[in-house]
């Protein structure tokens, strides 16, 4: 039955809830529920993690390599009544810690790019971060390690005795400045972060709360 006085093309009134009042309807000025970002399960990020720190490990073993092919060498001759330096005033434990310094910084950059490279496509993430520093001091570590123990013994009089008298021979390669040990791990994270800022995966932004289907353009032929 149609109420007198009422257009009939009229659209009918909402439906009243129980008590007579009308359904509270939602505030079309209020901004969307944030988005849930899903978390990434725990195990695939171990392993990336994982993977990073061996990959580290190895090219650590590389680095000790070089490091003890391309030091300069402390050399001492012994003489009748004593050891000496060849050399006195050489500055050839500086240029050592200056070697495994920049061994270090081009392991972390070659480190990061790698893992850079080989994560863009699923953001990065914690676990990358963390197995470049954790692969980065574990290298530096074993690369200081091999390096010391494949070169010559620490026991000066046993190798001035297979030497001989007047023939010069190497001493110990040593590190002194044991802050070289963090270059790698420092260069690989600072080199990560800059990778990810200019080049890293971008999330898209959603629109703004008060635009409508209005704002949103028609795509382009």
């Amino acid at each position: 039955m149609t109420v007198p006085n009422t257009p009939a093309d009229s659209a009918p009134e909402p439906p009243q809830a129980s008590g007579g009042q009308y359904p509270a309807q939602p505030d079309p000025y209020l901004p969307p529920p944030m988005p849930v970002h899903e978390r990434r399960p725990l195990a695939p990020e171990l392993r990336i993690g994982a993977l990073l720190t061996l990959a580290g490990v190895a090219v650590g073993a590389v680095v000790g390599a070089l490091w003890l092919w391309l030091a300069p060498r402390v050399m001492l001759v012994a003489g009748s009544d004593a050891i000496r330096y060849v050399d006195p005033e050489g500055e050839q434990r500086a240029g050592a810690d200056g070697t495994f310094a920049l061994l270090g910084l081009g392991a972390g950059a070659l480190c990061a790019l790698a893992a850079f490279l080989l994560t863009r496509r699923r953001g990065g993430g914690i676990a990358v971060a963390g197995g470049l520093a954790l692969g980065g001091l574990a290298g530096s570590l074993l690369a200081w390690k091999l390096g010391t123990w494949l070169g010559p013994g620490a026991d000066v009089i046993g190798n001035a005795k297979k030497a001989g008298q007047g023939v010069e021979f190497s001493a110990a390669i040593e590190l002194g400045a044991h802050g070289a040990l963090l270059v790698w791990p420092m260069t690989a994270m600072v080199l990560l972060l800059a990778l990810s800022a200019a080049f890293g995966k971008r999330e898209q932004d959603p629109p703004p709360y008060w635009a409508g289907p209005q704002w949103h353009q028609p795509p382009q032929d």
